[in-house]
């Protein structure tokens, strides 16, 4: 009997199929450690606070940093998923010469409803091991932000943070890596009407 075996890819061969046009272009994928992984499809809660969210940090931070939309992030040679917000350092050509990698990253934002179990493990796994201090969940299912910082090394192949606070959707959140500015979250998390 032969055993079964997963072929793992590289971000250099996950690019070649992307260009050989090996996926349509309305598949909604991103390569997790080797895996292309299919992204779960978007609700309309999700939506909407994605594109709160993205105006809000807009007004706030426009001018000091680059705010990236369901943009690739290279984390390793394995991984380049596609957060739903990733907060990145200024760079004089905006990514153009490659997306942005764990040093150039200051804040990633997941906004989670289907996907919440997969963000709070296999993403905050991921995010930790490539040492991003900064990782937000803004969860749908029970409507307030998870905030994880200080990310560190549990046991062998276990990453995690150090620290996990939880803001209500009608709380302020101080936003890492800009002095004295914060984020009402009751202009982000999407108001349940009737």
């Amino acid at each position: 009997m032969i055993a079964a075996t997963r072929k793992k890819f590289t971000v250099e061969e996950y690019h070649r199929l992307v260009d050989v046009g090996f996926f349509t272009e309305n598949e909604r994928i991103e390569l997790i450690r080797g895996e292309i992984i299919e992204m779960s499809p978007k609700r309309t809660p999700h939506s909407v606070c994605n594109s709160c969210l993205w105006r809000e940090l807009y007004d706030l931070i426009s001018r000091q940093a680059i705010i990236r939309i369901k943009e690739p992030i290279i984390i390793s040679f394995t991984s380049e998923p596609e957060p739903d917000i990733v907060i990145a350092k200024k760079k004089d050509d905006d990514y153009l010469s490659s997306h942005p990698v764990p040093e150039d990253i200051i804040l990633i934002i997941e906004i989670a409803d289907s996907s919440l179990q997969f963000d709070q493990e296999t993403k905050l796994s991921l995010y930790a091991e490539a040492g991003i201090n900064h990782y937000w969940i803004c969860n749908l299912v029970d409507n307030n932000l998870e905030v994880y910082q200080n990310s560190f090394k549990r046991d062998t192949d276990n990453y995690n943070y150090r620290s996990k606070q939880i803001f209500l959707a009608d709380e302020t959140v101080s936003i890492p890596g800009f002095d004295n500015l914060s984020l009402d979250l009751s202009k982000v998390f999407p108001k349940i009407v009737g």
